[in-house]
Formats: C-alpha cells, sequence, structure tokens
C-alpha cells in the first residue's frame, strides 16, 4: 500500500510501505494491505512505518493530525511531524 505523512511545510513521506501503527485518539491501531476505508483523528505520539515484512522500520514523531485509509492508500495529515533518527 502507499503511505504519505504530510505536514503544512513538506511531504515528510511517500512510499511503498507493508503497515501503518498510529496513535488514534482512543488508542493506537494499525493499518496493514487492503484495509477498510476510514478516518481518525490522531493524537500527539509516534508513527512506526513498517517498510516490509523483515522489520525494516522508520519513526516519526507527531502532534496530532487525521489519518484517511482509502483504496489502498494512507494519507496522513499531521499539524507537524518530524522524523525520528534511528540507531
Amino acid at each position: 500500500m502507499n503511505l504519505e505523512i504530510l505536514t503544512p511545510e513538506k511531504k515528510l513521506y511517500s512510499g511503498e510501505v507493508y503497515g501503518v501503527q498510529m496513535p488514534g485518539i482512543s488508542g493506537s491501531f494499525e493499518v496493514l494491505d487492503r484495509h477498510a476505508p476510514l478516518v481518525s483523528a490522531l493524537k500527539a505520539g509516534r508513527i512506526k512505518v513498517l517498510k516490509d515484512k523483515q522489520n525494516h522500520v522508520v519513526f516519526f514523531n507527531i502532534t496530532g493530525g487525521f489519518v484517511e485509509v482509502l483504496n489502498n492508500r494512507v494519507t496522513v495529515l499531521a499539524e507537524g511531524a518530524s522524523a525520528v533518527e534511528t540507531v
């Protein structure tokens, strides 16, 4: 599926991914390939992007926003976001 993480200033991430874990306002949730359509508010927290099945991951901190899942596309509209450096 395709993931885009957007802020008012720039596109932070765009690409094909295996799955995404996000901080929903009612708790964390995960979206995988061919997920049912949904729109959800996001609270401040960390997004975990699963790039493939071999556990290659990338993290982003967000200050809140919204996510839309439609037609195997996930679009995160974040109020503010930054990539987390992994070691």
